[in-house]
């Protein structure tokens, strides 16, 4: 970026597990600005994963699926000499989390359910098992990282 980097916005947590990693997400779930919708749909999808997970908390599971989906490395294109290489190159604390986020989103949308709160249940407790499209994301992208990691060297 020209600018350098923006700075980070401050963020109240969400009303009823007073957490900010929550609030953010609710965020990302959110379409046209309906925020009380997401929070709906979040909390119904929590209250689902509660029934699903009894040993561990709703909220246990779902920083689990987190950190599960988490990817270390991610892959850029850099064109070197007219041809385009795919180089690895770590991702930073913020960038993980959100891309985390989205592809457990993404996913969520794309399941077959019966409502977005059924669906997101669904992706968060197979995310957790380690399974399920978002972790599958993650398993590709380290994958591909693996499989450049010879052209490392033409890091920005």
């Amino acid at each position: 970026m020209r600018k350098g980097r923006a700075k980070e916005r401050i963020l109240t947590p969400d009303p009823k597990f007073n957490d900010k990693v929550v609030a953010k997400f609710v965020n990302n779930l959110m379409l046209s600005g309906k925020k009380s919708t997401a929070y709906r749909v979040f909390y119904e999808a929590m209250d689902m994963v509660a029934e699903k997970a009894e040993e561990e908390g709703s909220l246990a599971t779902f920083h689990k699926a987190l950190v599960n989906i988490t990817p270390g490395v991610e892959v850029k294109s850099r064109r070197v000499g007219g041809a385009t290489f795919q180089i690895p190159q770590p991702v930073r604390k913020e960038r993980k989390d959100s891309m985390a986020m989205k592809w457990m989103i993404s996913f969520a949308r794309k399941r077959n359910g019966k409502s977005m709160g059924r669906k997101l249940a669904d992706e968060i407790l197979a995310a957790a098992n380690e399974e399920g499209g978002a972790f599958k994301k993650k398993e590709d992208t380290h994958r591909m990282a693996e499989a450049n990691k010879a052209f490392s060297h033409f890091r920005f």
